[in-house]
């Protein structure tokens, strides 16, 4: 189907309530669904992982970045320019290791847990924004860069912040191809 001329494509957005509200009825149903939490955070993990695959186009398209020559240059990327345009929030980063392959985004604000005070006692094992660790490592792995990616701490389960862990699994590599 073709747009009228003249037309603009709009962009549309839901508001972050809206999208805040709605992954807490998805958490709640996986935790009526599965009884254990190891269970549901795999859940969430995977599908973080299936939308990281499908958001890195929409990400690279829209933000026009440059190629990233680090771990360094691509954690900064993740939190300087992705959590700022998909959740509005701009993580802090810190290189845990010597080698440069260990990093952790800090969140003083987590905007998925705006209406959540806190988990229930019996789902104290529960990873309540483990889709973010999935979006994180499927979105890596579209740019060819293995990665393990968890919570080290979280605001609900009592912690001053929210940290994300991101460690790359290979070593980096130079490559240098010889055009034949």
């Amino acid at each position: 189907m073709s747009r009228p001329p003249g037309r603009r494509q709009e962009n549309h957005k839901i508001s972050r309530e809206l999208f805040v509200l709605t992954y807490g009825a998805l958490v709640a149903q996986l935790c009526k669904d599965y009884e254990k939490d190891e269970d549901v955070n795999t859940c969430l993990d995977q599908m973080g992982y299936g939308i990281g695959v499908r958001l890195i186009d929409d990400f690279l398209a829209r933000s026009a970045v440059k190629k990233c020559h680090s771990y360094s240059e691509t954690v900064d990327m993740i939190a300087q320019v992705a959590f700022k345009m998909y959740l509005g929030v701009t993580p802090s980063v810190s290189c845990n290791s010597s080698a440069g392959n260990e990093f952790s985004l800090i969140l003083d604000k987590n905007p998925l847990v705006d209406f959540v005070e806190e988990l229930p006692a019996e789902r104290a094992s529960l990873c309540y924004c483990n889709l973010l660790c999935g979006v994180i490592r499927g979105a890596l792995e579209m740019v060819h860069l293995a990665a393990e990616v968890t919570f080290l701490q979280d605001r609900l389960k009592g912690h001053a912040v929210t940290e994300i862990g991101i460690t790359f699994l290979r070593k980096a590599e130079e490559r240098k191809h010889k055009r034949s």
